[in-house]
């Protein structure tokens, strides 16, 4: 029976015959190793990695291991000392060892599947540097996939390596613009069983909004959206105020078909007073990111250098590295210290001027912590003089509106506050925001502005939404409450390691080391119509295992619940292991 090329994850099944080929290939075959009387080779790695698996049916074909960051130590430490290969402790990488075919499948197209497959797992966990040692005999096909020597060469027994290195981003582009055809035709005859899509997103940016696969990106099936919790985007719980719903009912004919003002000039004069700022200081855009696109893309060139928070909203990483191609750092933040931002560690990091752009979220967006605004403004006023800093509040309104640099911005030309009126106002599907500057900033950036930014409906409702404070205060402080009851509802859970609130609309789920992955706990929920957000590929630190969900309201979050509990119930046998002992799922 003629079956499909499989990739996997490794089960338990599969580790006598990997230990056992590794011996075959790098001790009888390669001499790399001594030959050992029990014909199996293990080393000091196995039990921390992952192992990938290409199969046909009952017959294996090969393997490839990748060794994540979180494990804290290569197979490189064991030839090379960091000081003499500096990016295993500087960039985090993963590394993609001991790709391995038995030898009557080495003509064909197995070992660069594996290859590929590696690739697409580092990337589904966030990854951005990947590090691999390759046998000096096939240094062509290591170079062909985008890898680059780093200038140092190993021996080990009788065989020779390179070491080797390359931004994931960089791995992908060349993969698809060079095998990109050959990946779609293979894609028709591979059975693909990762938890992670066999293709990123043609853009490069993962987002959320997959709850739209359920209801029918045509439209066609709106009726669908009342069976789907859409808890993977953080869209209001609830609806507009009823002054919103009233003045977009009134004329929607008229409304559709009438061009707005031009330059969106009475919702910047409702922003002006609202929130006491001069009118021209203010900027709007059809969302947060078209503010972000048209910003950045005037003031960043490939040669800026840009700090971002890690964990952060990965529109920023998408826009000044794969966008622009800035050179960008990330100013971790650690699991340990609780997600938080410490002003400190952020002073020192940006004190000698060495960046051109600072962006900070706050409150942050995936973590859901939030730094005093007084706290921030002494960093910025103590930066110097050449740093922009870009403030996004898109979820200020949950801790504080008055807690805003969006004063400082106005004044001070290094800054510039962002404040999207989606998340905050019920308005995500309107697109409107608005970002705050010095006037000359603020000029400038209004001459690269095209006319009528946002659309008549979304002036429409935001100006109305504006004007009913009472209204949102009231849904901002039920959100808290819904946000508490559905952490209780998802801690007494038996399968969570941790469940986080932070201080906006959603919260995050932690899955334990040896549990399920995030994408395997997302892709189960999906079966009961319940959309959560994997935040694997938002940073490494997450180590692939942490949830975000959107607070819903009192039914969808009871259903988040449930979904939880079944997608936990189903996945409490593992069926994909690490490289180590049975029963270890893989992180």
């Amino acid at each position: 029976m003629d079956h499909a090329l499989q990739l996997r994850t490794a089960t338990p099944r599969d580790l006598d015959w990997i230990h056992e080929l590794r011996h075959r290939v790098y001790a009888e075959e390669l001499g790399q190793h001594p030959v050992d009387p029990s014909g199996r080779l293990i080393d000091g790695l196995d039990g921390d990695g992952v192992y990938l698996v290409a199969a046909r049916g009952e017959t294996r074909i090969g393997f490839v291991s990748v060794t994540p960051p979180w494990v804290g130590r290569y197979s490189l430490d064991k030839y090379l000392t960091r000081e003499e290969l500096p990016v295993l402790t500087e960039e985090a990488p993963f590394e993609i060892r001991v790709l391995t075919v038995e030898e009557h499948w080495r003509s064909t197209a197995a070992a660069p599947l594996l290859m590929y497959a590696a690739l697409r797992w580092v990337a589904a966990r966030g990854g951005r540097r990947v590090v691999a040692m390759g046998r000096t005999e096939l240094l062509d096909m290591y170079l062909a996939a985008g890898l680059r020597p780093v200038g140092r060469t190993v021996r080990s027994g009788a065989v020779s390596f390179e070491v080797l290195s390359g931004s994931v981003a960089e791995l992908a582009q060349t993969v698809a613009e060079r095998h990109g055809r050959i990946l779609e035709r293979l894609r028709t005859g591979l059975d693909w069983r990762l938890d992670v899509p066999f293709a990123p997103r043609a853009d490069g940016c993962e987002h959320g909004g997959a709850f739209f696969s359920a209801i029918g990106t045509d439209f066609r099936t709106l009726a669908r959206r009342h069976e789907v919790v859409a808890a993977d985007v953080l869209d209001a719980w609830f609806p507009p105020s009823p002054g919103v719903r009233a003045v977009l009912s009134e004329d929607p004919g008229w409304a559709a078909r009438t061009s707005p003002p031009t330059g969106a000039e009475g919702l910047l004069a409702e922003i002006a007073g609202v929130r006491g700022l001069p009118v021209e200081s203010l900027v709007a855009g059809a969302g947060s990111s078209d503010l972000i696109f048209r910003a950045f893309g005037r003031w960043l060139t490939p040669g800026s250098r840009v700090l971002l928070l890690d964990p952060g909203y990965g529109e920023y990483a998408h826009v000044t590295e794969r966008v622009i191609g800035c050179r960008v750092e990330r100013l971790p933040l650690r699991r340990e210290d609780g997600w938080l931002l410490d002003p400190a560690r952020l002073a020192a990091a940006t004190g000698d001027g060495r960046y051109d752009l600072v962006v900070v979220v706050n409150p942050n967006n995936p973590t859901g912590r939030h730094v005093p605004a007084d706290a921030l403004r002494a960093v910025i006023e103590a930066s110097p003089v050449r740093t922009r800093w870009w403030i996004d509040e898109a979820y200020l309104g949950y801790v504080d509106p008055a807690d805003s640099l969006a004063g400082l911005a106005s004044v001070d030309a290094r800054v510039v506050v962002c404040t999207s009126l989606s998340k905050m106002y019920a308005l995500s599907g309107m697109r409107a925001a608005y970002l705050v500057a010095g006037p000359e900033t603020a000029r400038e950036l209004r001459r690269w502005t095209p006319p009528w930014p946002v659309s008549l409906p979304a002036q429409l409702a935001a100006v109305t939404a504006l004007r009913d404070p009472a209204y949102y205060a009231e849904r901002w402080a039920r959100t808290h409450v819904l946000r508490r009851t559905l952490a209780y509802g998802l801690a007494e859970l038996d399968g969570f390691s941790s469940v986080d609130e932070g201080v906006a609309n959603f919260l995050t789920v932690t899955l334990p080391p040896d549990g399920p992955s995030a994408a395997r706990l997302v892709r189960e929920c999906r079966r009961h119509d319940v959309f959560l957000r994997d935040l694997s590929p938002m940073s490494p630190a997450y180590e692939g295992r942490t949830v975000r969900i959107a607070v819903r309201d009192t039914a969808e979050n009871a259903r988040i619940v449930a979904a939880c509990r079944s997608a936990l119930d189903a996945l409490r046998t593992p069926v994909a292991v690490a490289s180590g002992a049975p029963g270890q799922a893989a992180r």
